[in-house]
């Protein structure tokens, strides 16, 4: 399990020319390792998000995700790409506020085709590993933001993704429940041997990552500095 990024150039238009947004962009996060992408509004971190969920196709570059190689795969191979080892935790939770935290979870399997009572246990298990048992036949409107953003990421892992990618997960949220939350994901990057790649402004929340990668005006640095010394600057 592990995500690789190669040369990424990804260029959009601009009237009669083209902006770049990203430019000969590397990237490697390994199984087990949990890198957080730094940088200011506009630099390209959600572009880089995007390239590597699959969303949007370099214009040059490789993207190979868990050992299986992008490049010129069809937009349904994508598609079950992404189903099926891609976990994706949006910057807000989008809950469908019809359906309980374990439905929300639930659906995400049924999808796949996985049948019900095998969906239900899965579910389950991801609820209380969130720490949400006691919360599961609950809808939305009855969690906090909190909660709703732990339900996020636990419906993201229901396909057991090799690689999850994690856009600003706590910009919605107080400090302490911010930091409860990448504890979190620390915890399920270690334990289940994702490649997480978490997006944020939150420069307190560097510690727990293993790598930081800073990106400006669409270009990816690499500090030699750690985690902890980068929190310093």
């Amino acid at each position: 399990m592990s995500l690789h990024l190669s040369g990424i150039t990804l260029t959009y238009p601009d009237g009669d020319t083209r902006l770049t947004a990203l430019h000969q962009v590397n990237l490697d996060v390994p199984a087990g390792h949990l890198a957080a992408v730094v940088g200011p509004s506009g630099s390209g971190k959600s572009s880089l998000l995007a390239v590597a969920a699959t969303l949007i196709t370099p214009d040059r570059g490789r993207v190979v995700i868990d050992g299986v190689e992008t490049t010129g795969k069809s937009r349904a191979q994508l598609a079950e790409l992404r189903r099926n080892r891609i976990g994706i935790v949006f910057q807000q939770p989008n809950l469908l506020a019809s359906l309980t935290a374990l439905e929300q979870l639930e659906v995400m399997a049924r999808l796949d085709g996985i049948p019900r009572r095998e969906a239900r246990h899965r579910a389950k298990t991801l609820l209380d590993a969130v720490g949400l048992t006691a919360r599961a036949t609950h809808r939305p409107g009855r969690l906090s933001g909190g909660q709703q953003q732990r339900v996020n990421i636990a419906r993201a892992l229901m396909n057991e993704p090799a690689v999850l990618l994690v856009d600003e997960p706590t910009s919605a949220l107080d400090r302490d429940r911010g930091a409860a939350v990448v504890a979190l994901l620390t915890t399920i990057t270690h334990e289940q041997a994702t490649a997480t790649v978490l997006v944020t402004h939150d420069r307190s929340v560097l510690d727990a990552a293993d790598a930081v990668h800073e990106v400006v005006d669409g270009r990816i640095h690499h500090p030699a500095r750690t985690a902890t010394e980068e929190n310093r600057r």
